[in-house]
């Protein structure tokens, strides 16, 4: 009996260290966070090079064509909306608002909002909308478009989501289903980062991120 006793504890002490030996293998697979959509945003900031935005041309609010090459050797903010929007664009708009007061005194920086509603976005509609936020005409563009090259864009250009509203089976006044980051980008057209919208935290690196990006290209 006693022999046997001992036998399972040593059974016992071999199964846990077993187990830790393998948890400490796989460990670091399980836990690590993945670069797009996982809950460690941060992966996704920190000035890195995240691909190049394509070419673009897409109608202002002004009724002027705006191209990619209208923003070269700019650092801008982007982020995707529409004016019907009832969920994050009034919290994202807000924000870009914020970011435009913070940088009176920046005139290399642009922010560009795309609506991804372009059917009911008119330039018209952007105008009114943009009012609404104190928009500086020659510092925050909204663009609207064709709504073909519009989702291109986002989905293949800043692989962000974007999905109109009769492909998720609702209404055409429904919600239409998109990602609520900002995405900053350098003169060269280079994504260096996405933050979280509606998350005053990654407001703040977005901020710090920007101001990294603007000595740099000082220099």
């Amino acid at each position: 009996m006693k022999h046997r006793t001992i036998r399972q504890f040593l059974w016992g002490v071999l199964v846990i260290v077993t187990a830790g030996v393998l948890a400490a293998a796989f460990w670091p697979r399980l836990g690590a966070k993945p670069r797009h959509g996982g809950w460690d945003q941060r992966l996704l900031e920190g000035l890195e090079n995240f691909g190049t935005v394509p070419d673009f041309s897409l109608t202002e609010r002004s009724g002027k064509q705006i191209k990619l090459l209208d923003l070269q050797g700019k650092i801008w903010i982007a982020n995707f909306i529409y004016t019907n929007c009832k969920d994050t664009c009034p919290l994202q708009s807000a924000e870009m608002a914020g970011i435009q007061n913070d940088l009176m005194d920046k005139a290399e920086v642009k922010l560009v909002s795309i609506s991804v509603d372009p059917e009911r976005d008119t330039p018209q509609a952007l105008s009114r909308y943009a009012d609404r936020f104190k928009a500086d005409p020659d510092r925050w563009l909204f663009l609207t478009g064709e709504k073909r090259e519009i989702y291109r864009l986002a989905q293949e250009g800043f692989r962000l989501s974007a999905v109109p509203a009769s492909n998720v089976g609702q209404e055409n006044d429904a919600s239409i289903l998109h990602s609520a980051r900002f995405v900053l980008i350098d003169g060269k057209a280079r994504i260096r980062g996405y933050y979280q919208g509606t998350d005053a935290e990654a407001m703040k690196r977005l901020r710090r991120d920007l101001k990294k990006l603007l000595g740099k290209d000082m220099k």
